[in-house]
């Protein structure tokens, strides 16, 4: 995630900030720009409609979903549609009668949100149901009802299903442990679930089939069957070597999603830590290998070679201060030959894809 700063009076911002601390001028999100920017009162004194001083003074409102403290993001004045970007793909949200339902669901567009920094960030075309009726891609956020049927986190069609209470941190540490999860966040959620839709959109819809199963196996096996052997038997003894995480071995579909959050993470990472000039120089002999200065930006980066030797120092640095205060690892994963390669592969794809960078 990239650092901002404020046009009228310089000061830093972040990603989710909706005032300036210092000038206090009101803030939004222009996504296509990748930049916060500071919003004028219109000469008619109108809150509804704003100059954006990140975008040469364009006329722009704030996302529908603002009045709601769910969103900071920014749409053309002159649009018919009232949402931004990210909430144009809401198609269900939970009922918000109550104000801890508002708070999960904050929570889960504070997700959705980084998410979709991301996806245009890349590149990717991102059709809602209005523009591909059949595939273009929703979110339902269904909140689980008292004696009422269990919702399950997926994808299907396009169709992502959030379940709300995934947004209650103890809710979803107890599920945690509850699947032997070494990590398990609402972003990660996000970026898990999309990658499944990056598979029907880039993979099968782009003729890159062949080169996927050579790599990451035939999606033909019965996944159903998969998932069942899965969680009956566990994983394979040497798993780590061929997949980052152990539910990516159940299915070669899921092998692509972890594999497609994973490159999420170390992007918006990496970028996060190029933002803030970050540098690993350890201080004992014999550290070379783990030296690196982190000056990229990951989505304009051609090799994901680099990416990756600019990424493995960073996560031990982390590790360590995560240790430091008592908290697991904040990366436990390893990446081997074949991570590799299969990373690269996505890298390669957003590549080729038409308009790329």
């Amino acid at each position: 995630m990239k650092l901002f700063n404020c046009q009228n009076c310089g000061n830093l911002l972040f990603f989710e900030n909706r005032f300036c601390d210092q000038c206090g001028m009101a803030l939004g999100y222009l996504p296509h720009q990748a930049t916060i920017s500071a919003l004028i009162i219109t000469g008619d004194g109108s809150t509804d409609v704003y100059e954006a001083m990140g975008a040469a003074n364009a006329r722009v409102r704030l996302c529908e979903n603002a009045g709601r403290d769910a969103c900071n993001w920014l749409v053309d004045a002159e649009a018919a549609e009232t949402y931004c970007a990210a909430c144009r793909h809401n198609r269900i949200i939970p009922g918000l009668g109550n104000d801890h339902t508002v708070l999960l669901w904050q929570r889960l567009e504070i997700a959705k949100h980084r998410l979709f920094y991301s996806l245009i960030r890349l590149g990717i075309p991102l059709p809602n149901r209005i523009d591909d009726p059949a595939e273009g891609l929703v979110f339902d956020f269904l909140d689980p009802l008292p004696g009422g049927p269990k919702i399950l986190t997926g994808h299907e069609d396009g169709v992502i299903t959030i379940n709300v209470q995934e947004a209650d941190d103890a809710h979803r540490e107890e599920m945690r442990h509850r699947m032997h999860e070494t990590y398990r966040t609402l972003l990660g959620h996000f970026r898990h679930e999309v990658g499944h839709w990056i598979w029907d959109r880039l993979v099968r819809d782009q003729n890159r089939v062949g080169a996927f199963r050579s790599l990451f196996g035939d999606e033909r096996a019965d996944y159903a069957q998969a998932l069942k052997r899965h969680y009956a038997n566990g994983p394979a003894p040497d798993w780590q070597e061929r997949t980052i995480s152990a539910y990516a071995t159940s299915h070669p579909w899921e092998d692509f999603a972890e594999t497609w959050a994973h490159y999420l993470h170390i992007m918006d990472t990496l970028e996060t830590a190029s933002a803030f000039g970050l540098d690993v120089k350890p201080t004992v002999p014999h550290a070379e290998g783990l030296e690196v200065e982190i000056a990229i930006d990951p989505y304009a980066a051609i090799s994901m070679d680099r990416i990756i030797d600019q990424w493995v120092p960073l996560v031990f640095a982390m590790n360590s201060l995560n240790r430091s205060m008592g908290l697991s690892d904040l990366y436990p994963f390893v990446i081997s030959r074949l991570v590799r390669e299969k990373l690269g592969f996505i890298h390669t794809m957003l590549h080729d894809q038409p308009g790329a960078a």
